[in-house]
């Protein structure tokens, strides 16, 4: 009875000092994660329930005067044409510039990780305009583009060529740019496409290549799977900055012609800053919010693959 007492007593010691380690280890992975908790709490967490409670009220809450509405301006966005028109826009323009973005970086990732005469200023030039302030970017493209005095149309004229309204049309405005905003941003896709291109093992190639593999094949068996996780990066980080994005249409074509480049966040500036209605405005951004949110986990149940060398 004594010793079976005194092991129970000496299980018990044994269950508290676990006990106690676990804690510690738990008390200093919080210390150290502290910072971060903080940091997201205050500009993250914070900032978005202040939002949602603004976006129930109409007028400036937070700022001025407000009334409480509840949802009605939620009710107002979803029945606002141009709200509607604006989303379409925005989800054109984010799912345009990603897709190219991707598909050109990659390309030039490609062929720039071969040892080409002058590969690292070639990977500078085309990775410089990522760094460009956009108010640079629009200014040169507007000087670029201008119907009767941009280089573009001077050069087509020169060919024999139509020239075109490049900013003016609403059939070309979009598409125009949605070219613009990839010229700027494929350096960024094209630099990490290169990295994880360099980062995959040359003992894949060398065994393809024994099984008779071209190289075509292999980029297709070998090269593309292994960047499906650069690939997921790029599409989340690319789409939740394009759905955002401001400068192009604010800068370049106010939201027109005829609203066909009329972006979502344009909307909104304009709802909180000519209108001034704050919760308005708040309401419309928290929508667009959890339309990112819904992107993101659409992308993420379709290309999250675990790769493994």
């Amino acid at each position: 009875m004594a010793v079976a007492g005194i092991g129970n007593g000496m299980a018990a010691l044994l269950r508290a000092d676990r006990l106690s380690q676990r804690t510690r280890r738990a008390l200093v992975a919080y210390l150290l994660l502290s910072p971060a908790i903080v940091y997201f709490t205050v500009f993250f967490f914070y900032p978005i329930g202040l939002e949602f409670l603004a976006s129930l009220h109409t007028g400036q809450p937070l700022i001025g005067e407000s009334r409480f509405a509840g949802f009605d301006n939620y009710m107002t966005a979803f029945q606002d044409a141009r709200v509607r028109q604006s989303v379409i826009v925005t989800l054109a323009f984010a799912i345009g510039v990603t897709a190219a973005s991707i598909a050109i970086g990659l390309g030039l990732a490609v062929l720039l990780n071969r040892p080409i005469p002058g590969h690292a200023a070639i990977r500078a030039i085309i990775f410089f305009p990522y760094i460009i302030s956009f108010v640079i970017v629009a200014l040169m493209w507007q000087a670029i583009l201008d119907p009767y005095t941009g280089i573009l149309n001077s050069i087509l004229a020169e060919l024999g060529l139509p020239t075109q309204s490049w900013l003016s049309e609403t059939s070309t405005a979009l598409p125009t740019l949605i070219a613009i905003t990839v010229w700027k941003d494929v350096g960024y896709a094209m630099l990490i496409y290169l990295a994880a291109l360099q980062s995959i093992p040359s003992d894949f190639y060398d065994a393809a290549s024994i099984d008779g593999a071209s190289p075509a094949q292999q980029f297709r068996h070998v090269t593309w799977p292994l960047l499906t996780p650069t690939t997921l990066f790029i599409a989340v980080v690319s789409t939740i900055s394009q759905l955002q994005e401001l400068a192009p249409a604010y800068l370049i074509t106010k939201g027109g012609p005829a609203d066909a480049t009329r972006l979502f966040s344009l909307h909104v500036f304009e709802a909180a800053f000519f209108e001034l209605n704050i919760g308005y405005a708040s309401a419309l951004s928290f929508l667009m919010f959890l339309l990112i949110l819904a992107i993101t986990f659409v992308q993420f149940r379709l290309l999250n693959r675990e790769v493994s060398y």
